[in-house]
């Protein structure tokens, strides 16, 4: 199957819950192509939603070190950081993602949070 398909079908089960699932497809483009950022992102976004923050905030720590314009990983990583009480690693990332994203409204106003 094709990254794009087992992508797609990854993500429908990790909005649907079904994480397990959703993990094995990931790993399977991992197999294909170990570097994909967005299938990297929804694993640890998986790692989040089941309580795994810390391993979360270093799948997506890592994730943004290798791809720094990666938006979207680096909002989640900053509301990990958030969750984690890191308030200063969190008002950084969600700086950076005003910087490259000067419209993302969901960085805007967690950013109000910020000194």
């Amino acid at each position: 199957m094709a990254i794009h398909e087992l992508y797609q079908q990854g993500f429908e089960a990790r909005c649907d819950g079904r994480y397990d699932e959703a993990r094995q497809l990931f790993r399977q483009i991992l197999q294909q192509d170990p570097t994909h950022p967005d299938t990297r992102w929804q694993l640890g976004l998986i790692q989040g939603f089941e309580g795994d923050f810390d391993g979360s905030m270093i799948t997506l720590q890592r994730l943004v070190q290798d791809h720094p314009h990666h938006v979207k990983a680096r909002y989640d990583l900053a509301m990990t950081y958030m969750m984690l009480a890191m308030m200063d690693e969190a008002c950084a990332e969600l700086q950076q993602v005003l910087r490259l994203d000067p419209s993302h409204s969901d960085a805007q106003k967690q950013a109000a949070y910020c000194p």
